[in-house]
This record gives structure tokens, sequence and C-alpha cells, in this order.
């Protein structure tokens, strides 16, 4: 599992930190001191799991949870227990940790969460690229072929060793990279604009500087795939 940590505070964050690393699988990939930062960064990104204090100057936590739209699972660090009713009103939210929070406590936190993400449509795949076909793509879940229509695929997105394959209704993580499955999608269809991002271009709701909208995808674009990005565009 992937995850942030949003805190005000360098001491909370640290504790969290080390609360993590008795959790084998699971990775913090960025801290944030700043609410907002933190929303940037989950608007081209996507995670597991975050960490967020809910007392912090200018936007609260519960400000942070209706503003984001990621699918993240969120788990509350507060030294506040007047909260937790109101907390739990929020669908997103897993878990309300208070401070002091013991290992023991926080493992029990991780395992609820774990159960949740298994419960959601995010499946973890393999890709049979020889397997592909016409309009078809098919990847291998659970020793089962699954198709995908190209049509059906929003974006694709790196992710260490392996890539997000979006689609209208599920998030399929696949073990292969970018540039393999690149080379077995269709030019006319799909384009990559970022390092770690190919997307369906027909997909696309609006383009504003650095970024493309799908659905409700904040999708990067780097300057160097820009222009292409413009030239396959029907313009006015």
């Amino acid at each position: 599992m992937n995850c942030i940590i949003v805190d005000d505070q360098e001491s909370a964050r640290l504790v969290v930190r080390q609360l993590c690393t008795g959790i084998e699988d699971l990775d913090i990939i960025e801290e944030f001191s700043s609410a907002i930062e933190a929303i940037k960064f989950l608007n081209q990104q996507t995670v597991d799991v975050i960490f967020l204090d809910i007392h912090m100057p200018g936007f609260s936590g519960f400000d942070f949870v209706q503003t984001i739209k990621n699918t993240a699972r969120i788990v509350l660090i507060t030294s506040d227990k007047e909260l937790a009713i109101e907390a739990y009103e929020y669908e997103s939210i897993s878990d309300y940790l208070v401070k002091p929070i013991t290992q023991e406590r926080f493992n029990k936190s991780m395992a609820k969460v774990k159960n949740t993400l298994q419960r959601t449509p995010y499946l973890h795949a393999n890709l049979t690229l020889e397997q592909q076909q016409g309009n078809d793509l098919y990847i291998n879940i659970d020793r089962r072929l699954t198709k995908l229509k190209f049509d059906d695929i929003l974006f694709i997105k790196a992710k260490g060793d392996y890539i997000d394959v979006k689609t209208h209704k599920e998030m399929y993580c696949v073990h292969s990279t970018l540039k393999k499955i690149k080379d077995k999608l269709p030019d006319n269809i799909f384009l990559q604009t970022h390092r770690s991002y190919i997307i369906n271009f027909t997909k696309i709701i609006d383009i504003e500087d650095n970024s493309v909208l799908i659905e409700k995808n904040v999708i990067p674009i780097s300057r160097s795939n820009r222009p292409e990005l413009i030239r396959r565009l029907n313009l006015l």
C-alpha cells in the first residue's frame, strides 16, 4: 500500500513515519505539512492511504476530506477525542486514531484499511500482451483472462514496476511497464502526455495549461508532449 502523511507538525509526522515502519507492505511516498500542497499532489497522484491530522492551521482535516476526489482510505490522527462521531459520517474515513498511538493499535487500523481496500474495485492483474486482438486487451486476474476494450480505458499510469489501468468502472494494477503497454495500444486513440501517463485522448473533457481532465481525473501534460496532443485535436 502507498500512503502519504499530512500533518503540520514535524514531530507528529515522525511518529507516524515510525509506526509505518512496523507494517511490511506500507510505503510512504510523500509527506506534507500543508493540506493545500497535499491536495495538489493528490490531483495528479493516486495513493491507497492518507494519514491526516484534523487540526491544521487554515484548513482542517474535515475540510481536506470534503475537498479531495481521491479514492484513498483516510486515517485521522488527532489528540481530540470529541470528533470521532463526526469523523465516521464520512465514507472515506477508515479509522480515528487518538494520540498517543501504540504500534498495536496502529497495526489493527492497517488491517482494517487493507480489508476495506480488498473489497474496492482496485484489481491486481498481470498483462497478457499476446492476447491482444483488434479493439481489445486481455489481462490476467487470478489465472482468468479479462478483456478490456480500448474504448473503456481512460488512462494508464506508471507506478514503479506496475501500471494502473483506469477504466470507467475499475482500476487495475498490472505488473508491467508503461513502455510495454504503449507498444500494444493503437496510436489513433492513445497518447503519452507525461513520462508517467498514457491517456485515451478521445475521453478528454477539458485542457488547461499543463493538464487534461478525463472524467474527474486531472492528468499532467509535459512540455515536450503538449505539441503532439494539440496537433491531434480537432481544433476550430
